[in-house]
């Protein structure tokens, strides 16, 4: 017997809360703001630790070489942006033969869903998962119906899908496409170890005719789900990308005009006296810095939430890769 992967993403992964509060959770814009402040302070502690740091800023040409530095990369990195863009992009554009294969499959999925609800399902994408969530407890229920004494396996199945898809209707309720909380609420869903559970029941042979066909509507419920999920899961990333593209691009205009202003007005030798204790020179040029690498935190602060659900969702169906106690009997 196989041990019951957690339901919440948060307990199957092993970083701490914290950490994937700032890849999940966290605002962007905040998170951004949070790595700059960072570029910020930390150039301003490593100037305290060089005794002679304000004085290598006035000697040779630290600043214009830094400076042109910073606008190649901004000018790079927004035109690498705007490729991925045009990337996501040029998914939505072909030939009519290819947007109607879209749309047939698109639809065909969605004949498939209502015949699993019983009635047209929602076009809300939060308000069809959680339909569909609803309908599999439902199964789940229809399944315990039909046995007096399941056996350890079957009764966590039913127990643990029943709890999971309460909690998650409960958070989805509310919730809105575009918002981050639709996709890491479906997330929660562990969809995966129950249908290979559910599976792994009606392989044994062990259930009556009842039970067996009760099963079965419950494994089709799940294995809905995974691509119901996964559709969504890429609307939103599709979504995420052309607003990232959109930020940076914001982002990148106040970068350069504050690193030019640096390398043509600024003389460094004119700021000589101290603020709390620091150089105002290194004040000016920590500051200056900070703003110059805006769109890099920015592009930082999307990717991280991106890669980690791209992470955490790399199959789809009923394989479980994250550490768990497996079978060993098999």
């Amino acid at each position: 017997m196989s041990e019951e992967p957690a339901d919440e993403m948060r307990e199957r992964s092993q970083r701490s809360s914290a950490a994937l509060y700032l890849l999940l959770d966290a605002d962007r814009r905040l998170l951004a703001a949070a790595i700059l402040g960072f570029v910020f302070a930390g150039v301003v502690v490593c100037s305290l630790g060089f005794p002679d740091a304000a004085a290598a800023l006035r000697t040779g040409d630290p600043l214009e070489t830094s400076f042109q530095a910073f606008i190649g990369a901004t000018v790079t990195g927004v035109t690498i942006v705007l490729t991925l863009n045009q990337l996501v992009l040029s998914q939505e554009l072909g030939a009519v033969g290819d947007q109607r294969e879209r749309m047939e499959g698109a639809m065909a999925f969605r004949d498939d869903v209502r015949d699993l609800l019983g009635e047209t399902p929602p076009a809300e994408p939060s308000a069809f998962l959680r339909a569909m969530v609803d309908a599999t407890a439902d199964r789940a229920r229809a399944v315990r119906d039909t046995v007096t004494d399941p056996s350890d396996e079957l009764a966590r199945l039913l127990d643990s899908t029943e709890e999971n898809a309460d909690t998650v209707t409960d958070r989805l309720e509310g919730t809105t496409f575009g918002e981050f909380d639709v996709v890491r609420t479906a997330l929660d869903f562990n969809y995966s170890w129950k249908l290979y559970t559910a599976r792994r029941q009606l392989d044994e042979g062990d259930c009556d005719d009842e039970t067996t066909d009760a099963l079965e509507s419950l494994a089709d419920a799940l294995s809905l789900f995974g691509p119901a999920r996964e559709h969504f899961k890429t609307l939103y990333f599709q979504s995420e990308l052309i607003d990232l593209s959109r930020t940076v691009l914001y982002a990148a205009i106040p970068s350069l005009v504050i690193t030019v202003s640096v390398l043509l007005f600024v003389d460094i030798g004119d700021y000589t006296g101290t603020l709390l204790g620091v150089d105002q020179g290194v004040l000016l040029v920590a500051a200056a810095s900070a703003v110059a690498v805006a769109p890099f935190a920015v592009l930082l602060s999307y990717v991280l939430r991106i890669a980690t659900v791209t992470g955490r969702t790399l199959s789809i169906g009923p394989f479980i890769l994250r550490e768990t106690d497996r079978d060993t009997d098999q």
